[in-house]
């Protein structure tokens, strides 16, 4: 049922896709620098 809502939404505010598409990709690219970052060896 909410599903439902989301596409009726979506579709009477179709620039939401790309604010959504642009959030998730910034998260991912996100994710990764915080994986990256992770693995780093501060040592001698």
């Amino acid at each position: 049922m909410s599903e439902d809502k989301l596409q009726r939404y979506l579709a009477q505010h179709p620039r939401m896709i790309g604010v959504l598409f642009a959030i998730c990709t910034l998260l991912l690219q996100a994710g990764n620098v915080m994986a990256a970052s992770a693995n780093t060896i501060n040592g001698p």
